[in-house]
């Protein structure tokens, strides 16, 4: 027992098989060569295809280096098989079976673990009988790393349990019902569900399940989801009213999926890129009106959206029939934002199943079958959980089938908790999705006060002032997510319990009593916060005196980086070290630039100048169609050699063009006053200072542009010849 219990390895939750794909079949194949035959067509310069036949007719496409002396041999493949959602083989168009092979080196893990359980599951035998017939045959056989290396635990399980059934018939002890009673007593005298569960099984089960096989569920982590902002909960506790937030909503649940729907519907924008009106010609001029005229518009566009996991905007453009040369949306150009993913992902389930009737998935069915879902993480069990639903809505073994193969929701949450969502989704519903009843009875009240104007020292001010065009209640309906929560909870982004500390030992207090330490689980976080805190205390102390009231606020700030998970975390740090080594690269660059006697005015540690080779760097790299492997490595440098920096500052030279012009901006004059950095959409009309807003251009034509839009300038001043000084001129 104690051998089995030693090698019982880790069961694995629904999605946690790695590799597992039910549309692949991976296999291990042991495979003679007949023929190995070189096709003539070239990889590489030194690699060349070869077509190697093998014994049960499989052709095998590789490519080598050198000649492939394999006729003869026997090879070890791992072999996966494309299988369509009946279990046949998939075929290509020439009708030729979809498989590829995988040739691994002799120590590759895959392949010895494939191996391995396809020897033990060819001989017949339990993995015991498999190694001591192995021993009587071969009693120098190394086993551990040789014979048996890593297998699934279902091998050591299935012994496990044939031993326990054949001892069984030999033992009375085992087959003794009130022994069995007794033990279950003991073992969960606390548990009577589960005693209940197991009452009518035998010793073979519970040592089996229970024992040596048992692994206990994971920790709930449910105390680090956040707290809802608007919705908490009352309860008594040792006499006390007690009050605690509600957690936040799993993201994958269909209410929430619904809320960030509604909220799509109501910002995305169509905006053409060029539209005259007047004669003169604008960029970027939001026509959105044009499109959604009815609000059986808008919720047409709902629908569709509905049924969709993700959108880009040449999707979305393609609803509306609009050309991309001439119209963009309001969002990321080539970003892919998520639409209803859970029920694109159900409804794709659905279509593979018969008999499903039309109009089957409505939401009651919709959360129960995403609660089975996302809350059963055992494979046997969801299989249970399924074929329960299945059976109360009259769907087949299909069903089961397919959606047992679900993969796991991931565990990430929104910022209300269902309950607030309930109260907000009425009056983003519009159209046949509005009802009136629907809304909270607490809403409707504010509402009626709001409508009437009857005084209510809950209802403030600003919120009257926002909602004082709704006029009639039907007016309460399509509203932005921002008006819904001032209309129900009388805030949006104010935070609703914000700490006030009347003096500074106040803070002290709160630290040394009400700051648990581990509660953030993480040591540097918490570092940050005691120190900020303590130092607004010495602050207050030093400089106010510890006057009641100094301070109007204090603005404790925690960086959102630490709420994100682990492999977006990991994307920032990779950033943030490509921007460090950029920095290092361009002051090595401006040294080297400033040793040159072509260059005028060079200041390597200025910031102004190191922004502005930044920019130039940046367009250089972007104009190339394609830019020579060498100079992408130096780019990504942070301390190229000097013989690099030489390369790479010719290249530069070579790349960069004035946007306006088509002119190249020589890089020996780039810091003269010749040529300034130029904001493509001015500071004027929207402060944005970040890269992707700024070129560098002729200094002359910098001043010609003033307050206008890129786009506007190039279409009213196309053609227009400015003088840029010595004589020289520019179109």
């Amino acid at each position: 027992l104690l051998n089995f219990n030693q090698k019982r390895g880790y069961y694995q939750l629904r999605g946690e098989e790695g590799e597992e794909n039910p549309n692949k079949l991976v296999e291990f194949y042991a495979l003679k060569v007949t023929n190995v035959e070189a096709t003539g067509d070239k990889k590489t310069k030194d690699e060349i295809w070869y077509n190697v036949f093998l014994e049960n007719g499989w052709i095998y496409r590789r490519t080598s280096k050198a000649p492939l002396d394999w006729a003869g041999k026997i090879k070890e493949f791992i072999v996966t098989t494309d299988l369509n959602d009946d279990g046949t083989v998939k075929t290509d168009k020439d009708g030729r079976e979809k498989r590829s092979f995988r040739a691994p080196a002799p120590d590759d893990w895959t392949l010895l673990k494939k191996k391995t359980e396809f020897d033990i599951g060819k001989s017949g035998k339990t993995v015991g009988t498999y190694i001591y017939d192995t021993l009587l045959q071969t009693p120098n056989q190394k086993i551990k790393g040789k014979l048996v290396t890593v297998i699934e635990r279902k091998f050591y399980k299935a012994e496990l349990e044939t031993i326990l059934k054949t001892q069984k018939q030999f033992h009375t002890e085992l087959q003794d019902e009130k022994l069995y009673a007794d033990c279950l007593e003991e073992l969960y005298e606390h548990n009577e569900a589960h005693r209940t569960n197991i009452g009518k099984k035998d010793f073979s089960h519970l040592f089996l399940n229970d024992i040596i096989f048992y692994q206990r569920p994971l920790k709930s982590k449910k105390s680090l989801i956040s707290d809802c902002k608007f919705e908490s909960r009352t309860y008594v506790k040792e006499g006390k009213t007690e009050t605690e937030p509600i957690k936040s909503i799993a993201k994958s649940h269909p209410l929430f999926q619904e809320l960030r729907l509604w909220k799509l519907v109501q910002d995305l924008r169509i905006i053409q890129k060029e539209k005259q009106i007047d004669g003169k010609f604008y960029s970027d001029v939001n026509v959105t009106y044009e499109y959604f005229k009815t609000v059986e518009d808008q919720t047409n566009f709902f629908d569709w959206l509905n049924g969709r996991k993700e959108i880009d905007q040449k999707a979305f453009l393609k609803y509306f029939k609009l050309n991309e040369a001439k119209f963009r949306w309001n969002y990321v150009e080539d970003k892919v934002y998520p639409c209803n993913e859970t029920r694109s992902q159900i409804l794709s389930r659905l279509a593979k199943i018969e008999n499903v009737p039309d109009g089957f998935l409505n939401t009651v069915k919709e959360e129960a079958l995403w609660h089975i879902l996302y809350s059963v993480e055992d494979k046997n069990e969801i299989q249970k959980a399924l074929k329960t639903f299945g059976l109360k809505n009259g769907l087949g073994d299909d069903f089961v089938e397919q959606f047992s193969k679900f993969p796991p929701f991931k565990k990430e949450y929104g910022s209300y908790s269902a309950k607030a969502i309930k109260k907000l989704l009425p009056l983003m519903r519009m159209g046949k999705y509005w009802n009136e009843n629907t809304i909270y009875p607490q809403t409707k009240e504010r509402i009626d006060k709001i409508l009437s104007g009857e005084f209510d020292d809950k209802i403030r001010t600003r919120v009257r002032e926002k909602a004082i065009n709704l006029q009639d209640i039907n007016d309460f309906q399509g509203l932005p997510e921002w008006l819904v929560s001032y209309i129900v909870y009388d805030r949006h982004s104010e935070d609703g319990n914000a700490l006030v500390w009347k003096k500074p030992k106040d803070i002290e207090d709160y630290l040394r009593y009400v700051f648990k330490q581990h509660e953030l689980r993480n040591p540097i976080v918490e570092q940050v916060i005691t120190e900020t805190l303590r130092v607004v205390k010495d602050i207050w102390a030093q400089y106010g005196n510890g006057a009641e009231k100094f301070f109007d606020e204090i603005h404790i700030e925690l960086g959102r980086e630490m709420k994100n998970p682990a492999d977006k975390r990991k994307q920032m740090t990779e950033q943030i070290n490509e921007n460090e080594n950029t920095n290092l690269r361009i002051k090595a660059l401006l040294m080297e630039m400033m040793n040159d006697r072509e260059f005028e005015n060079i200041r390597p540690y200025s910031p102004s100048q190191q922004e502005i080779l930044k920019i130039y760097e940046e367009g250089a790299l972007n104009a190339a169609t394609e830019i020579p492997e060498e100079i992408l490595k130096i780019a990504k440098q942070a301390q190229p050699t000097s013989s690099d920096l030489t390369k790479y500052k010719l290249w530069l030279q070579q790349k960069y063009k004035s946007p306006y012009t088509g002119r190249v901006i020589p890089l020996n004059k780039l810091f003269t006053p010749a040529y300034e950095i130029e904001h493509i959409i001015p500071q004027s009309r929207y402060f944005d200072d970040s890269f992707s807003n700024k070129v560098i251009c002729e200094a002359a034509v910098n001043k010609d542009k003033d307050n206008c839009l890129a786009m506007e300038y190039i279409l009213n001043e196309g053609g227009k010849v400015i003088e840029i000084g010595f004589g020289e001129s520019v179109t």
